[in-house]
Parts: structure tokens; C-alpha cells; sequence
């Protein structure tokens, strides 16, 4: 396994070779940009020297000049897309070397995706500025973006499910280069956030030109009668004229179908064009030797009627790319009054889609999926300290309970994977039956929040097929479900105890429905005076223990330790202490079996200068 001064040598390789890749193209560029003109320059001269010669002479330099002209225009773009490439490539390789130092602002933070409602996400800080999802995000397609957000709003409980991601991810971290690679083709020709949508639509929508048997026959009729007349003009049966005349019917009569098309086109064009930039990305995938077997069914999903949807999807790309002949005037006229092309060519559109478009809402799931393991596989690559936590099924979590109802939740070293490695202090936890439950107490400031979210940080990576910062870690994996902070509605009217009640309502009608949760909470019922708070808490967690819950609570409560003994060995107590030595106020961040004893609120006033009546 690389080391991350391994994986931070690696990137900075890469970017500098791809720098020195760039400027050797800019070079090149540069001398086709300089061959283009000295083509132009010697073809001028070239004429001005044979002007005596023969048509046929002139012909011919004019034939050279022009096949040598347009081969250095192809290669110039050629150069151009290549550079392009490499200069994202190095931009790329930059950004993760920022991102093993702490600095992912350069990546999409999911804002869009934030919902203060959620079960857990806006409490863990899944979504928004510095975000579990901006740590993790690397997607290149809005597809991916929304997979790997569906996936963090809604982790796997099921083993199997989540074992099978555990793999693919493990596999494709070891591809840095492939990872590298299809992101940076995505991001070269970036999509929509309504892409997805707009394509399904389109792919749903009815053919407009086909379905009219005659429209069908068109183009083969106009082909057959320009043929006839070109005969008959060769036998001298027919006069150009009026073969001419003829030419110029069908031209006008095909028209008379532009403004149709381009309605239809202004409608649907840009999806279908689209579609070749994943072309290429689901063209990688293909190409790619899966061994996991989650990637060999996404692969699988990519084929259709035994045809690769690559090839699918570069023939669409190949067709839309002739359409586009109908921009050049001259070309437009040549084609339409020889062969009604126009038409013909949109219907050949629409004959594709009728064939694909079932199977098109398939390619671009699997698109996604594929987007979003590769993201996932990048955060298992750039944190090689981190562990993919052993699942464990009903049967296995059952070992350890007493009573046979399964649940484990048990990690050694676990730590927040958005804190700075050299500040972060790791902490264990162990909650080995169900029903089950910690009680954190503590003074202000001295981590109790902090392990909350690590937590619960670490329960939805693992949940979602992720290594985990920790250790080791083992996991029966339920739902999860936060009140860290509920805020207040002005919109509903509604105020910030009242939110934390419904939430506490939510989690109970979800137990007594018997769903299995793990449940944090944050200081319960803070907007109530002490004495109500402790009445209410203490009821809460009587009732979350009655009805096989499992969680972490945090309180600044010490009598809520006292249910450690009316509940023992199904409620524990532990605590993060705040020790003052020598009138300077300390905090070890490390996690305590037992109730706290010391408290900070007054001590902090004092120092600040806040006077406190004893």
C-alpha cells in the first residue's frame, strides 16, 4: 500500500509531467500555426510561377495546397484538444495535492443537495463549504454528482449491498490513472444539472418525421428522380434545363421541412449532442478489466442487442455531427435538392431513438454509478490510513448480545476525516447489544459535539461502501438518524423547540414501527428550562431504551448519568473532561469512562472578565 507521501509524489509527477506535455504541444501548435502560412505563401508563389501552365497543372497544385491546408487545420485542433487535455489533466493532479493539505475548495460542495430537514446530512455536515460530500466529491457528470448525493442521503442497510460497493471502490482506488483520466474528460466538455432529466424526456418523446409514411419515402424518391434525370441528361434524352428545373423543385420542396426541423432541433439538439461527451466516458468504462462484481454489472448495463452503448451513442454523435452540414449554405443546397438529405438525416436520428431510447435511462444510471465509485475510490486512494469497516449481518451482530437482538457498533482510533490528521484526536467506541445506549457528559468545549459527529460521520462512510477514518471498525448497519441542530422555522411559523419535538416524535413513530435506528443527539430539549429538560430527557431515553433503540446522547445534564443504573449494561456513562491546572483551563479531547466532574462555564466568564456572584 502507497504511503501518502507516496500518493502526494505521484500527483506532483503526474502535474509536472503534464505541464512539460503542454508546453512541448503549445510548441507544436505554434510551428502548425507557422507551416499553415508558409502552405499559403508557397501556394501564392506556386501560381505566380506556373500561371502559364495548364489548367489541369494549376489543378493540381490547388489540389495539394488545399489536402495539405486542411490536414494541418485537422492537426491543429488535434493539438489544440490535446493540449487542453493536459493542461486539465495537470490542473487536476494540482487540486488533489491541495486536497491532502486540507484544501478541497476547489471541488462542487453539494449546497444544492443541503436539506435542514434531513435525518443526518445537514446535522454531519454532509452537503455545503468544507462538507463531507466537497472531500469526497470528484464527479464529472451531473449524474454522478446526483448518484453520489443520493447516496450519502440515503446509506445501504443491507450487507451484501454494501460489501459489493466495499470491493469495486477498493478496485478502482488502485486505478489513479483511470480515475484521472475520466474525470478530466468529463470536465473538458461539462454537462447540465437538467442533462439527466432533458435526455429522458427526449428519449421518451414520439418520432415526429417517421411515424408519416410518406415523409419515410421522400428522400428515396428525390434520389430516384435526380438519378433518372442524370440518365436521361446523359443520353441526351432529357435537356439540363430543365433537369435543373426538376433539382430546383425538390430543393424548395425540401425547405419547406427546415423550419420543422430546426423547432425540433431547438428543442432536443443539445441533449443529442451531449451525449457524445458521455459517449466517450461510458467508451472508457467499457474498455475497462472490471473484476469486482458491482462493476462488472455496471458494465453489463452498457450493452444493448449485443452492441456496446459507446458505439451506440458515437453513432448519434457521428449523425448529429452531419446534420450540422446544414449550417453551410452551399453544402445545405447541394445535398437537399440531390437527395432531400435533411430530412432523411433527422429521420435517421429518430430511427436510432426509436432503437436506444429504452435503453438510454440505463446508460445514464450506469454513467453515474461508475462517476460516483470513482469519486469514492479517490477518497479510499488519497487516505491509504483509512479502513474499510468489516459489515456484519443479523447473525454476526447477534454474537455479542445477550439478549439476541443484533447490533454492533465498535471502532479503535476513529477520528473526523475532515479534521486537520496532525490535530485530530482519535477516540474509540463499543456498543455491542441492542438495546443500547452512551450517555456523554462534559464541560464546554472539550469535544463532545465533535465525537457526535465523528460518529456518525464514520457510520455513514461505512454505510455507504467507504473506508472509515479509524483503526479498525465493525458495523451492523441501521439506519441513521441526528438532532444536533434543529433550527427554527420563520417560514412554518415554528420555533426551535418545537422542530426538536417533532424530530424526537419522527424517531419514536420510526421505532415503534420497528425500524432499527442509531440515534445522536445533542443536548435534548434545549429550548426548555432546566427542570422541564431534565424530566423530559430522562422520559426520552426511558422510552428510546423501551423501544430497542440504539445511540449516543450528549448532556450537560449529570442526572441524566443516574440511568447507567437503572439501566445496567444497556446505558453507559462517559464523559470528555475540561482540567484546569494551575488556573489555565486544558482539554484532552479523549473520551472517559464515567460522569464529568468539572465544568467550565464559570471559570471562562471569570477569565474573560465577566464577573460571577458566588
Amino acid at each position: 500500500m502507497e504511503s501518502i507521501h507516496d500518493i502526494e509524489a505521484g500527483y506532483a509527477r503526474r502535474a509536472a509531467r503534464e505541464e512539460q506535455r503542454q508546453n512541448r504541444l503549445t510548441r507544436l501548435i505554434n510551428a502548425a500555426s507557422l507551416t499553415r502560412l508558409c502552405v499559403v505563401v508557397a501556394y501564392g508563389a506556386a501560381l505566380a510561377v506556373c500561371r502559364q501552365e495548364s489548367v489541369w497543372t494549376l489543378a493540381c497544385i490547388t489540389a495539394v495546397a488545399l489536402l495539405l491546408f486542411a490536414w494541418l487545420v485537422k492537426r491543429h485542433d488535434r493539438l489544440f484538444r490535446q493540449r487542453d487535455f493536459a493542461a486539465r489533466m495537470a490542473q487536476a493532479n494540482h487540486e488533489e495535492l491541495a486536497a491532502l493539505q486540507g484544501d478541497i475548495a476547489a471541488f462542487n460542495d453539494g449546497s444544492g443537495h443541503a436539506d435542514p430537514s434531513h435525518l443526518y446530512t445537514y446535522d454531519l455536515d454532509v452537503f455545503g463549504p468544507h462538507s463531507l460530500f466537497q472531500c469526497i466529491n470528484r464527479t464529472c457528470t451531473p449524474m454522478g454528482d446526483l448518484r453520489l448525493a443520493r447516496w450519502l442521503n440515503r446509506h445501504l442497510t443491507d450487507k451484501d449491498r454494501i460489501v459489493r460497493r466495499q470491493e469495486a471502490i477498493a478496485e478502482l482506488a488502485g486505478q489513479t490513472d483511470f480515475r484521472l483520466q475520466f474525470r478530466v474528460t468529463g470536465l473538458l466538455s461539462p454537462g447540465k444539472a437538467t442533462d439527466e432529466a432533458a435526455l429522458r424526456t427526449w428519449a421518451g418523446s414520439p418520432s415526429v418525421f417517421r411515424r408519416r409514411r410518406l415523409l419515410r419515402l421522400l428522400p428515396g424518391l428525390a434520389t430516384g428522380i435526380n438519378a433518372a434525370c442524370l440518365a436521361l441528361w446523359l443520353g441526351g434524352v432529357l435537356p439540363g434545363a430543365l433537369w435543373a428545373l426538376v433539382w430546383t423543385g425538390i430543393l424548395f420542396a425540401a425547405i419547406g421541412f427546415t423550419g420543422h426541423i430546426s423547432r425540433v432541433l431547438a428543442v432536443h439538439g443539445r441533449q443529442m449532442q451531449i451525449l457524445g461527451t458521455y459517449a466517450r466516458l461510458i467508451g472508457m468504462i467499457d474498455r475497462y478489466e472490471a473484476r469486482s462484481s458491482l462493476l462488472q454489472e455496471v458494465k453489463a448495463s452498457l450493452h444493448s442487442d449485443g452492441q456496446p452503448a459507446s458505439a451506440a451513442i458515437a453513432r448519434l454523435d457521428k449523425l448529429m455531427g452531419q446534420l450540422d452540414q446544414r449550417n453551410n449554405y452551399l453544402a445545405y443546397a447541394l445535398l437537399n435538392g440531390t437527395f432531400f438529405w435533411e430530412l432523411w438525416q433527422m429521420m435517421r436520428v429518430e430511427q436510432w431513438k426509436e432503437r436506444h431510447a429504452a435503453h438510454l435511462p440505463h446508460w445514464l444510471d450506469a454513467l453515474g454509478r461508475a462517476d460516483a465509485l470513482l469519486s469514492l475510490a479517490t477518497f479510499a486512494y488519497n487516505h491509504p490510513d483509512y479502513t474499510f469497516p468489516a459489515i456484519l449481518d443479523r447473525d454476526e451482530a447477534a454474537i455479542e448480545a445477550d439478549n439476541g437482538l443484533p447490533f454492533r457498533l465498535k471502532a479503535e482510533g476513529m477520528g473526523h476525516p475532515l479534521m486537520d490528521p496532525d490535530r485530530c484526536v482519535r477516540n474509540d467506541i463499543a456498543l455491542e447489544r441492542r438495546p443500547g445506549f452512551i450517555v456523554i457528559t462534559g464541560a464546554n468545549m472539550a469535544g463532545k459535539s465533535t465525537y457526535l459527529r465523528t460518529v456518525g460521520v464514520n457510520l455513514l462512510l461505512a454505510c455507504t461502501g467507504a473506508p472509515v477514518c479509524a483503526r479498525r471498525m465493525e458495523v451492523y448497519p441501521v439506519r441513521l438518524v441526528t438532532s444536533l441542530r434543529t433550527t427554527d422555522s420563520l417560514k412554518d411559523n415554528e420555533s426551535y423547540f418545537f422542530a426538536e419535538l417533532k424530530r424526537l416524535k419522527l424517531i419514536i413513530d420510526m421505532l415503534q414501527q420497528g425500524e432499527e435506528l442509531f440515534i445522536i443527539l445533542d443536548e435534548i430539549l434545549k429550548g426548555t428550562n432546566s427542570t422541564d429538560k431534565q424530566r423530559g430527557s430522562l422520559a426520552l431515553v426511558r422510552q428510546f431504551v423501551g423501544l430497542k433503540g440504539n445511540g449516543i446522547i450528549a448532556t450537560h445534564d449529570l442526572q441524566l448519568g443516574g440511568l447507567a443504573d437503572i439501566y445496567p449494561g444497556q446505558v453507559g456513562n462517559f464523559c470528555f473532561e475540561a482540567d484546569i491546572v494551575d488556573n489555565r483551563l486544558s482539554f484532552s479531547y479523549r473520551m472517559r469512562p464515567g460522569v464529568a466532574r468539572n465544568m467550565n462555564a464559570c471559570f471562562l466568564m471569570q477569565q474573560m472578565g465577566i464577573r460571577v456572584d458566588s
